[in-house]
């Protein structure tokens, strides 16, 4: 009976000792995930945004779904560009780091860290890829519709609707409340095209 309490309180101590680590490479996917829904959320409310602007003063198809477009490649390559700049100098953190313990240690555990550096390509690709899933989504609702108006209702509600979805998948990444995490998102994305459509509206009915 002894050695069985004992096999039982070091399996015990096993699970114990493991669960950080369960924790840890759950905790690294979520921050993940959660910047690239962050990611395609701000692809959508850029996107959706400017096409409002531009259906403001202009009732053309055309003209919104380039702008949108523009929209697109202008935010994913911004989007690219800084999330490469920002991980490649957290890169050189991270290996600078390395080189000091190398110096200290044999070396043994800094070669094991150096498999979980960041790469700044791929960082860049991803928040690129994101930001044009999400942009996609006003260019796709509004690409086949000719009346002006139904058109950016369309473009609105599409828009209302997958901001709610970010805002579940954001609160359930993060474990936070849904409810507010969906009205901060919704009203964030609500606020950014009633602005730019007010504004856009406004200098163009003064023909500058």
């Amino acid at each position: 009976m002894a050695k069985l309490a004992i096999s039982n309180t070091n399996d015990v101590e096993i699970q114990m000792r493991e669960e950080p680590k369960e924790e840890m490479d759950y905790s690294k996917r979520a921050q993940w995930l959660r910047a690239a829904v962050l990611g395609a959320n701000d692809g959508l409310v850029s996107t959706a945004s400017l096409m409002m602007g531009v259906g403001a003063v202009r009732q053309d198809i055309k003209a919104m779904i380039i702008s949108g477009f523009a929209g697109l490649v202008a935010g994913a390559c911004s989007m690219a560009i800084g999330e490469f700049v920002s991980v490649y100098s957290q890169l050189d953190m991270e290996m600078a780091k390395i080189k000091r313990e190398m110096q200290r240690a044999s070396g043994e555990e800094s070669v094991k860290e150096n498999e979980n550096l960041p790469n700044p390509i791929q960082a860049a690709m991803a928040s690129a890829l994101a930001f044009s899933i999400g942009a996609m989504m006003p260019l796709l609702s509004a690409s086949f519709i000719k009346e002006h108006k139904v058109r950016l209702g369309v473009v609105a509600g599409v828009s209302t609707f997958v901001l709610l979805v970010f805002g579940v998948v954001g609160a359930v990444l993060g474990r936070a409340p849904v409810g507010r995490s969906c009205v901060r998102v919704l009203v964030g994305g609500w606020l950014a095209m009633a602005i730019t459509f007010g504004l856009t509206k406004l200098i163009g009915s003064t023909g500058l």
